[in-house]
């Protein structure tokens, strides 16, 4: 049986760790080609210094049985990113699928700073790093989308709702994801292409472990230090829901909305990939807002 997603040929934007990696991966288990970018080469770190790099993530896209391409790429530079959408119209004439998930804000948020104490340059380069990366890779990749209809942008994004995420720069970008999707949906449905933004929920990537001193293997030690990581879940499981998405002919239905992780893995019948399937709503409705005081 040919996999869901091939012959589709997907980019994603900031793909070297995290949801961006989990994405990636569970798109190439679905068959697709994906070119991976991101700042993080095997030659050279980003400023995160981090070790994960994009080639890692494409020799995992391709082990998944897809094809992995790793391409360099510092999403705040328009031309840098208009040499990636060259290079993918050159070898296959077509983008089906954006994800924009770049991020790189861990640094610059400044958790407990009231707003009035934030400082200005941090939240500038927040800006530019969270939000206008997705605008500027959108508007290069567009035009090449908009060649075949039926394409998807999904905005990677964090929260559902309106409630405040607890610091305001924070909040700020985070909230501007998911107008993008919104803006971007209204303008692209005449062109035959869907815009919406994907939450995931408490999510155990690979600087949330390095965080509470543990692995993948034995995660569920850091309950000790905070029961609500208990309810996490691993990067593939956005991965595969948003494969799922893209592999749905009907997800046009869906354009400018903001999905959950949690909602879409009980629709599509998605686990995690210990057998669990995490549902992070429930959780922080009952444990979070409702939790006795």
């Amino acid at each position: 049986m040919e996999p869901p997603l091939a012959g589709k040929v997907a980019l994603v934007a900031g793909a070297t760790r995290g949801a961006g990696r989990g994405i990636a991966l569970e798109l190439g288990t679905a068959g697709a080609t994906v070119y991976v970018t991101g700042r993080s080469t095997r030659s050279a770190r980003s400023d995160l210094d981090r070790p994960e790099t994009i080639e890692e993530t494409a020799e995992l896209v391709t082990k998944a049985g897809g094809t992995g391409i790793a391409v360099r790429c510092d999403h705040t530079r328009p031309a840098e990113v208009a040499a990636v959408i060259e290079r993918v119209r050159t070898d296959h004439g077509r983008l089906d699928l954006l994800i924009n998930d770049v991020w790189g804000g861990d640094p610059l948020t400044e958790w407990g700073t009231p707003f009035w104490q934030l400082d200005l340059a941090k939240l500038q380069v927040l800006w530019e790093r969270a939000v206008l990366t997705h605008l500027i890779t959108s508007q290069q990749a567009v035009p090449l989308m908009r060649e075949h209809a039926g394409g998807l942008i999904v905005e990677v994004t964090d929260g559902d709702g309106v409630h405040y995420r607890g610091n305001l720069a924070y909040d700020m970008v985070k909230t501007a994801v998911n107008r993008l999707a919104l803006a971007q949906a209204e303008e692209l449905r005449p062109h035959g292409i869907t815009a919406l933004a994907v939450t995931p929920g408490f999510l155990r990537s690979e600087a949330m472990l390095d965080g509470f001193g543990v692995t993948e293997a034995n995660w569920r030690d850091a309950g000790r230090q905070d029961p609500h990581f208990l309810a996490s879940e691993t990067p593939r499981f956005i991965g595969r829901v948003i494969a799922a998405l893209a592999a749905d002919p009907q997800v046009d239905r869906r354009s400018g909305h903001v999905l959950t992780s949690w909602d879409l893995a009980e629709e599509y019948n998605v686990f995690d990939v210990d057998g669990s399937r995490p549902h992070w709503g429930r959780h922080f409705t009952e444990n979070v807002l409702n939790a006795p005081v």
